[in-house]
């Protein structure tokens, strides 16, 4: 039997409004709001320490030395997400279904495996990485002198997946407040050191900053799952063995899908690497920071809420496709504008991120920003697969991706240069949306609803004008359309959003921002 701690946090993952409820559909928009916010404040803090962290490596690494740094990440990400087996994932999806019907000792079963799993095989992952470290080396730089710096980085393996270990457990009970604080701590504690590290040693210190974000980021998940008292189960070998089976069966299909997606960023980078150098690797690197920090945070508060929510209606396909609709209208509502003011001050933004030596990164940031506005779109269609814990067809279409993503930028490369690898960036989830589209609509009979269709339209055809605009306008011309469409489809979003949720719903600081601006009815509650 569990603590009082996961009783409460299963029972509120039991109460999740039903599909009868008159208020269904305001409730869910207001809960997708709520955790939106909740990860999106996180998240804003995350971009203010990513400026700060960024401009500095910027600054003292310069273009060549920003490379090295993404190679050596994509390293630590490739050999964790293999080595972790998607036990993390699989883990949350466990978490999140026990406690949806309330099975607090599965929730204690599955916590207490998850935890040991992870630390074995953070263990296995560094061993693994520190045996082959001249093979990875000569694969990626074409050379052994990197042996060294790739030993080191196994530490950063161990310490990445122990922690993810423990955010599953967080992830899976819905605990969003403490996951939002997990990630905004464990940055700011690993932007210090990392900073600290590279100034002291500049490209010496690359790889021990590495190590050290991997170690803060375990550290603060420690210190968010310990409130999570877990009371230790009794397991004969026979429940181990089954429980554990469970975990890496269903973790397979996201070993899989990490592995692809990890993969053919690493690639994509090793191809930019060999055929341009390390400066041309950091420009895209740059880029691809950029392009997807504002998205991020959407994209996270799917994964910490969206994804346990549905998976607790992932046997109820009416339920589970009209959740799929609201959470791609909000994602969409959030995500259009700051999409639209990335590519109208793409220019400012990377010299404010970075210097003006990375001026090049700015028409690939540019066609990423059109990507990652589809992304917002597939992505919760995508999580419909998962739910249903489709295993086989989620790594078929990840691997169709792959190969696509994979062609398209070798290709795209040799035609249009480094801004090539941003334009197959964004060919590659045209092909992901509409295959996923597919794939969804024939397992649950997953159909756009009507406005969805009308807000997508108007966001990619006025997102589309915004990004030609600087191929055929002059370039004051161009900023004067982006700066407009910006403001005029913010205020759009803000306002469809408000009538999307009951005013109470809305998280207290917004309802006070929205009541400054006029933008709400006075006689709006302000009570929490």
């Amino acid at each position: 039997m569990a603590s009082v701690s996961v009783e409460h946090n299963a029972q509120a993952a039991s109460d999740l409004p039903s599909p009868e409820s008159p208020s269904v559909e305001k409730r869910t928009y207001g809960q997708i709001l709520k955790s939106s916010a909740l990860v999106g404040g996180s998240s804003v803090l995350n971009i203010i320490i990513g400026i700060v962290r960024t401009k500095v490596m910027a600054l003292l690494l310069g273009p060549a030395g920003f490379g090295l740094l993404s190679i050596y990440a994509s390293i630590v990400t490739l050999t964790q997400t293999f080595a972790g087996m998607g036990v993390n994932s699989s883990g949350v999806r466990q978490i999140a279904e026990a406690a949806g019907s309330n099975e607090l000792g599965h929730i204690a079963r599955i916590t207490f495996i998850l935890r040991r799993i992870s630390l074995l095989l953070g263990i296995l992952g560094a061993l693994f990485l520190a045996v082959f470290s001249r093979q990875v080396s000569s694969l990626t730089f074409g050379t052994t002198q990197h042996v060294t710096a790739i030993s080191l980085l196994s530490v950063a393996v161990l310490f990445t997946l122990v922690s993810s270990g423990q955010g599953a457990l967080i992830q899976g009970m819905r605990r969003i407040s403490d996951l939002a604080k997990m990630g905004t701590l464990g940055a700011l504690l690993g932007t210090l050191c990392s900073i600290l590290l590279v100034y002291l040693f500049r490209d010496r210190g690359v790889v021990p900053s590495l190590i050290a974000v991997a170690v803060m980021t375990a550290f603060t998940s420690w210190w968010y799952s310990r409130k999570i008292r877990i009371q230790i189960p009794s397991l004969t070998a026979a429940v181990f063995l089954h429980e554990t089976g469970a975990l890496l069966k269903l973790g397979f299909a996201f070993m899989a899908s990490g592995l692809m997606t990890i993969g053919v960023a690493y690639a994509i980078r090793i191809t930019v690497l060999r055929k341009v150098g390390f400066e041309a690797t950091g420009l895209y690197q740059a880029a691809w920071t950029l392009g997807g920090l504002y998205v991020g945070f959407i994209l996270q508060a799917m994964g910490a809420d969206f994804y346990p929510r549905l998976t607790a209606h992932a046997n109820d396909n009416p339920v589970c496709n009209r959740l799929v609709n609201e959470q791609a209208q909000v994602g969409l509502l959030l995500a259009g504008p700051g999409v639209l003011a990335t590519l109208t001050f793409a220019p400012l933004v990377v010299a404010l991120f970075y210097s003006a030596r990375f001026g090049a990164a700015v028409g690939i940031l540019r066609w990423i920003c059109l990507g990652t506005i589809i992304q917002v779109v597939s992505w919760p269609m995508g999580f419909i697969i998962i739910a249903k814990a489709k295993q086989t067809l989620f790594i078929i279409c990840e691997l169709a991706w792959a190969i696509v993503s994979l062609g398209l930028a070798w290709v795209c490369l040799n035609y249009f240069g480094l801004d090539g690898v941003g334009i197959a960036f964004f060919g590659s989830y045209i092909f992901h949306a509409i295959l996923i589209y597919a794939v969804v609509n024939h397992i649950s009979g997953f159909r756009w609803s009507s406005a969805n269709g009308r807000l997508g339209i108007l966001f990619l055809v006025v997102i589309a004008a915004v990004f030609i605009g600087f191929y055929l306008l002059p370039f004051f011309a161009a900023v004067f359309l982006g700066a407009t469409a910006t403001i005029s489809l913010g205020a759009y979003s803000v306002h469809t959003l408000i009538t999307l949720v009951s005013f109470d719903q809305i998280p207290m600081q917004i309802r006070r921002l929205l009541i400054s601006f006029g933008m709400a009815p006075r006689s709006g509650s302000l009570q929490p």
